[in-house]
Formats: structure tokens, sequence, C-alpha cells
């Protein structure tokens, strides 16, 4: 008797909706039957059935009323690999200036780290003396990474250790306890 009284509101239900959802309704169970009738016990989803229910999850919203072979869930997870996948083509490489070979890479780390007050021009300089043709944007590129990479206090104690003669002394004033400044006196 329940069972009657279900489909009745559901007979009902239909008077009261568009044409079009109808006709929606009626293409996604009309592609759940065609995947049910294929002659296995448990038949697969091909690449087009999922394109239809993540295609019909995007443009229609009763979508999860009528679906009964795979799990909303899954759908969802389906869209999602779409987007993915989407992105993953979108920002692909698409040519561009060739990568500097590891060799002038490991040149360009050598020559920041034995000389750290060189900034990009000079050692864009210095690989251009040594028959390297490449830009000095590039070569700017190499060093952010390397400092990213390495610790600033490192470069600050190098900074020093390189400067030694220059820096005769360094006299650190406390102002109130809390504020330095630092004042440095060049050698005579």
């Amino acid at each position: 008797m329940l069972t009657f009284v279900l489909a009745l509101i559901a007979a009902v239900r239909v008077f009261f909706q568009s044409r079009m959802d109808i006709a929606v309704e009626v293409l996604a169970l009309r592609q759940q039957l065609a995947v049910l009738q294929r002659r296995r016990t448990r038949p697969p989803l091909h690449p087009l059935d999922r394109l239809f229910w993540t295609v019909l999850r995007a443009t229609w919203s009763r979508w999860k009323d009528v679906l009964f072979i795979v799990k909303p869930e899954t759908v969802v997870g389906w869209h999602r690999a779409g987007f993915r996948l989407y992105w993953r083509w979108k920002s692909r490489p698409r040519g561009g200036r060739p990568r500097i070979n590891e060799e002038v890479r490991a040149l360009i780390r050598r020559l920041a780290q034995e000389n750290s007050d060189w900034g990009a021009p000079k050692i864009h300089g210095e690989l251009q003396k040594l028959g390297f043709l490449l830009s000095e944007r590039t070569v700017a590129r190499y060093l952010r990474r390397i400092q990213r990479r390495g610790d600033p206090g490192k470069k600050w104690l190098a900074f020093l250790h390189n400067h030694r003669e220059a820096i005769v002394a360094l006299d650190l004033l406390t102002v109130g306890g809390l504020h330095h400044r630092y004042t440095w006196r060049q050698a005579a």
C-alpha cells in the first residue's frame, strides 16, 4: 500500500515539472539503463558515461535524484579529476627559453658563495668573460633561488668575514635598553 501511495505522489509531481526537467530526467534514466544492459554482472563505466554524468552535474540541479548506478560522491570526484586534468593541460610548458645546464647553475652557485657581496650584474659579467651567453635576469633568478635556500645569517657572517680588514670596530650603543644603533668606522 505504501509503495502505491509513493508511486502516486511521484506521478502527481511530474505534472508540476517543466518539460525540460522531465526530458533531462528521462535522458539520465535511459543512460543508466543502457549501462546496466551491458552483458556483465558489474558493467564498467566508460569515459563517455563519466563525461555524461559530469556534464549533467554541472547543468542540472536534480542530478542526484535520478542517479542509481554510482554514488554522487563518485560523480563529484570525476568532476574534480576533470578540473585537475584541465588545469594540468592549461599550465603545461609551452616552450620559451631553454633551461641553462647544470654546469652553469653550479658556477653561479659557486661564484655567489665565494663572493657573497657580488650581485647579479657582477656574476653576469664574469660569466660573459668565461664565454657563457645568458641574460643578467637569468642569473638574478638563480641567485634568488640560492638565497631562498640559504640561511641569511650565514650570508651576513660571510660578508663580515670577507670585509674584516675594513672594519675596525663595531660599537653597539644601547638607548633605553631596547634600541640598537650600529656605527662603522673605516680603517685609516
